[in-house]
């Protein structure tokens, strides 16, 4: 499947952002789907992911209770609501696929199909 992260931008902090992960090639069946963040001189970061049928999610910490994660399998997208954003949010966003549904997993290497980041910056 590939994948297809958009929605980035200049935001504020405390401001909004909602990121949108589009596939194709196949659907997103059966397909853990999960948000991850590079930030200059950082290592990947797991933000959030999702079960195929939504049942499950899980986030980050620093993330948790600003961060909401959406599928909408009809449309073959997932979203990333990000609400009450911070400077140190500022990374490339990532979306990636995994077909271990219902396993979500956090780490990286889990994940077979990444899709191009969409930039993230959150000014002070």
């Amino acid at each position: 499947v590939q994948l297809q992260a958009s929605g980035g931008g200049l935001v504020q902090a405390g401001g909004s952002l909602r990121l949108s992960c589009a596939a194709s090639g196949r659907t997103l069946s059966r397909y853990v789907v999960g948000w991850f963040r590079l930030a200059p001189g950082k290592e990947r970061e797991f933000v959030a992911a999702i079960t195929w049928n939504g049942g499950t999610t899980k986030y980050a910490d620093s993330v948790k209770g600003r961060f909401t994660i959406s599928r909408d399998n009809a449309e073959n997208r997932v979203y990333l609501q990000m609400n009450s954003l911070k400077p140190e949010d500022t990374a490339v966003y990532y979306c990636a696929g995994a077909a271990s549904d219902p396993y979500v997993s956090t780490v990286s290497y889990e994940y077979c199909d990444w899709g191009q980041g969409t930039l993230v910056t959150v000014s002070s």
